[in-house]
């Protein structure tokens, strides 16, 4: 009979605890019970904008510091994000119709030549978790990709990843034809990947070097903070 005692029913829980045992599904990736939960959460009245903030961002941050802070690795983020991604699915639509505010939008992919991503899926899911719309371009993107994707998606932020020193320099490839269009200062460009440092994202041009995916959000958080403060920017 024991059993019975450790079977959390979430249904039963009030809302306070609900969220706080969603925290804690988010940072076991526990992707069932984050959906049902996020169904819950709507049932009982909750807008999905704070569903979304509340409990979904609000358990990846957790998740997110601990990263960063070496409590957590790449594989438990890896399956925390895509318990997020379910919740997500559920309110992605809802979101839509009630014209909810969001962070931002980012274009992100792997330069040419690099077919590396488990690092920028990182960073995907985790800009996700903290209420971008993100659009993941894969791998092995020669700079007509990245150009057009700015075209058609307008984002707030340019993202670029490269995991061999090789394909490093066509980050600034990329910079530099955006510059000859006259486009480089309509954009965030943040860069990132094992083999760069502080140092090249500044010589290419970037706006910032993130060293890890937990850096990479807040760098975007900041950039877009200032930018929307700008008037006319």
């Amino acid at each position: 009979m024991a059993d019975d005692d450790d079977e959390i029913i979430l249904s039963e829980l009030d809302d306070e605890e609900l969220v706080a045992q969603m925290f804690d599904d988010l940072y076991d990736g526990m992707k069932e019970e984050i959906e049902e939960g996020t169904r819950i959460l709507l049932d009982r009245g909750w807008q999905p904008y704070d569903v979304l903030t509340q409990a979904l961002v609000g358990g990846m941050t957790v998740v997110g510091r601990d990263f960063r802070d070496g409590i957590l690795f790449v594989p438990e983020v890896l399956l925390a994000a895509n318990a997020m991604k379910g919740g997500m699915a559920i309110l992605k639509p809802l979101l839509a119709e009630t014209g909810a505010p969001r962070m931002g939008k980012m274009v992100i992919g792997t330069v040419k030549g690099d077919i590396h991503d488990i690092g920028k899926n990182l960073v995907s899911m985790m800009m996700e978790g903290a209420g971008f719309e993100v659009v993941d371009l894969g791998i092995n993107n020669a700079v007509e990709k990245y150009l057009e994707a700015l075209e058609t998606e307008k984002p707030d932020i340019l993202g670029m990843s490269a995991l061999l020193t090789t394909t490093m320099p066509y980050m600034k490839v990329v910079i530099d034809t955006m510059k000859e269009q006259g486009i480089r200062d309509d954009y965030i460009v943040l860069v990132g990947g094992a083999p760069l440092n502080e140092e090249f994202g500044k010589a290419i041009g970037a706006d910032a070097y993130c060293r890890d995916a937990a850096v990479a959000v807040e760098t975007a958080k900041q950039f877009v903070a200032r930018r929307h403060n700008q008037p006319n920017a």
